[in-house]
């Protein structure tokens, strides 16, 4: 089921003759409202230690629970991408980022409540100040750092973290090779 097919009726006016526009909007008939679906922003982190190694968590819920993660979460209102990776790494593993640097983006799907929420995901590479405080928080069920060669994309659980994975570790081949 689509999400935007739980809207029955005009939350302007009431009117049953909300309708259906696209795959992205309803319009009511009555009084013209239109409420469009737009794409909820989250964030996740590559963390590197001083040994080169990956930061991964375990999804403690679903979507994927038991699959590993990036840290990284949900934007809430008011915030940046930026404000929200801080607080999303504090909350999670209990690290101050120091250093931040955009890598991509990333359309996702995010099933919650038996609907497919539409995001968009921004991936960050990040150094924190202190490797020694990391502890597993918030939604997390275990951090750990992984070598760079046993990281596994199949065993992480959400679509676009697979993807970012797969491009950032390309990059970190590429890099090896220079």
């Amino acid at each position: 089921m689509h999400v935007l097919d739980k809207f029955q009726y005009c939350p302007a006016c009431g009117s049953r003759h909300f309708v259906e526009q696209n795959e992205k909007s309803k319009r009511c008939e009555s009084c013209g409202f239109e409420y469009f679906l737009n794409p909820s922003s989250s964030v996740a982190a590559f963390i590197l230690n001083s040994k080169g190694e990956l930061l991964v968590t375990r999804r403690k819920l679903d979507p994927g629970r038991g699959t590993l993660d990036l840290p990284g979460g949900f934007c809430d209102i008011g915030e940046t991408t930026e404000e929200a990776l801080a607080r999303e790494i504090e909350e999670e593993t209990n690290l101050v980022i120091k250093e931040k640097r955009y890598f991509c983006s990333l359309p996702n799907k995010y099933r919650y409540s038996g609907f497919d929420i539409p995001t968009l995901d921004a991936f960050f590479i990040c150094s924190v100040e202190d490797e020694t405080v990391l502890r597993a928080a918030d939604d997390v069920d275990e951090v750990r750092w992984l070598p760079l060669d046993e990281i596994h994309t199949e065993q992480f659980g959400l679509r676009s973290i697979r993807q970012a994975l797969y491009d950032f570790l390309q990059r970190e081949k590429e890099n090896l090779k220079k």
